[in-house]
């Protein structure tokens, strides 16, 4: 198993013991750690733009495992989430499987299953992180468009050929072919299905009232 460079684990458990040999553990793999007595501490804290997991106590004082993850996901943060607990039910690793935490691990947890479930939630993470990143610059390619262009854009995703398009706007099918050109080049598309992918990405959608 390789370590992962750059990452760090977030670990958020109220044993001092537990987060001192944790600490010890990811430490000597390689990966960067900090520890938090409470998911109120997490919260308060300022974290780096890194790819990273989060290993989490189900039972604690105040806020409360599922609690935090309810509270990540509000604020838009994807960050996997292992949750450890020597006293977690059933209904309890159900309700995070579903709200989509990576793991659910009983305490005590052998070392080699923490470190594997870490390096696998980093790893994902990271691909997360580099999705966002290919999103945001589809996105700039988008907002460079005229808001004809984003129309005919509409219509090629809806599969309409330059002739139909031009009849539904009622222009020329020459016009059609210049933004059908501009609309490549602003995408940085090379074909027709490089074109109609990247509008499905950013969540493009036909006109509403543009012929079937």
């Amino acid at each position: 198993m390789n370590k992962e460079a750059e990452a760090i684990v977030y670990l958020v458990d109220d044993d001092p013991d537990v987060r001192r040999s944790l600490q010890r553990l990811f430490k000597s793999w390689g990966l960067g750690v900090e520890t938090f007595a409470s998911p109120e501490e997490f919260l308060a804290a300022e974290l780096p733009d890194t790819p990273a997991c989060l290993i989490l106590d189900l039972k604690l004082p105040g806020m409360d495992g599922i609690a935090l993850q309810n509270r990540l996901q509000a604020m838009g943060l994807n960050i996997p989430i292992i949750f450890i607990s020597a006293y977690g039910t059933v209904s309890e690793s159900v309700q995070a499987m579903k709200s989509g935490a990576l793991e659910f691990l009983e305490k005590p947890v052998a070392e080699t299953t923490l470190l594997e479930a870490a390096t696998r939630a980093i790893a994902r993470h990271r691909r997360l992180r580099q999705e966002k990143t290919a999103l945001q610059a589809i996105e700039q390619r988008l907002a460079s468009l005229t808001p004809r262009e984003r129309q005919i854009l509409g219509l090629i995703v809806k599969g309409l050929l330059n002739k139909q398009i031009a009849y539904e706007l009622q222009i020329a099918e020459i016009t059609v072919k210049i933004h059908r050109g501009r609309i490549m080049q602003k995408l940085q598309c090379s074909s027709l299905a490089d074109l109609v992918l990247l509008a499905v990405k950013a969540g493009v959608n036909p006109p509403e009232d543009s012929p079937a």
